[in-house]
């Protein structure tokens, strides 16, 4: 019995998350080592893409001193701090609004916040584009600051509705026995409470704003104004040809902020989104 019920642990268990780790982690590891490739290896058909032999830093280098990279990672930064913000102070008012106060046509409110959400940016970058251009913000990473929370609020607001549904209105209702406002119990008891709730729709938001291609690349054309993923592709392709070193060494640069992030603040990344899914 006890063999019976190790094979199937084995078979149940282990193997499918094996699997899962390998279909996750593999990618990662192709660009690691792609990265730590010299152009000898990297365009060596003979050598193994599975390891590497003589690794180098020389892609880093290159992709440090020939190219953008720490002005286009200071751009980065500034707009998905920026669009973090805004869809913060925006959804967290707008999700406690919606968890608390029953008006006339709440459920459609509700209903059309989720729906603005999933509208694909491939149907939305055309019109945005006329809206900076008129606003004369187009071919400025600030453009981003502004177009990035039009997505990015929908989601912290559904989230956040979700999240303060899992906590009790009759804390705040002793508060606003004891002299609170309104704004006053929001802010002293549903806020702290919600703490988790609102470090994970910052992560997400933060992740979506580092990473989104589509507006970055139709609205900002200029290499100084540029963020990552564009600027990474657009400098570092010619035509059909690949500077695959570079590329992967930025793509790896690129992704270390936001791991960190995710390192510090996982366990409540992971409560937050947890409850928000679940009474959301």
């Amino acid at each position: 019995m006890t063999r019976r019920a190790g094979i199937e642990r084995a078979l149940f268990v282990y193997a499918p998350l094996g699997f899962a780790l390998v279909f996750l982690l593999g990618p990662f590891y192709w660009m690691v080592i792609t990265a730590l490739k010299p152009n000898s290896e990297l365009y060596n058909a003979a050598r193994s893409p599975l390891y590497v032999a003589t690794p180098t830093l020389e892609h880093f280098v290159f992709l440090f001193t020939k190219t953008s990279f720490l002005e286009w990672t200071k751009n980065t930064m500034i707009v998905a701090t920026g669009a973090t913000a805004v869809a913060l102070l925006l959804g967290v008012p707008a999700g406690y609004a919606l968890a608390r106060f029953r008006f006339r046509g709440a459920g459609l409110v509700g209903t059309g916040v989720v729906v603005t959400y999933l509208v694909p940016t491939s149907l939305l970058f055309i019109p945005m584009v006329q809206v900076m251009s008129t606003i004369g913000l187009v071919d400025s990473y600030w453009a981003l600051v502004v177009v990035y929370p039009t997505f990015l609020a929908p989601f912290v607001t559904w989230l956040m509705a979700g999240y303060f549904r899992t906590i009790p209105g009759e804390l705040e209702e002793c508060a606003r026995i004891d002299g609170a406002s309104r704004l006053g119990a929001l802010w002293r008891i549903a806020i702290p409470l919600a703490r988790p709730g609102i470090v994970s729709a910052g992560i997400f938001a933060f992740t979506l704003s580092w990473n989104e291609f589509i507006y970055a690349l139709t609205l900002v054309t200029a290499s100084s104004e540029r963020t990552i993923p564009v600027g990474v592709l657009v400098q570092l392709t010619r035509a059909d040809f690949y500077f695959w070193g570079p590329l992967m060494a930025g793509a790896l640069a690129g992704s270390i902020p936001v791991a960190l992030i995710y390192s510090f603040f996982v366990d409540q990344y992971a409560a937050g989104l947890t409850a928000g899914a679940v009474k959301g």
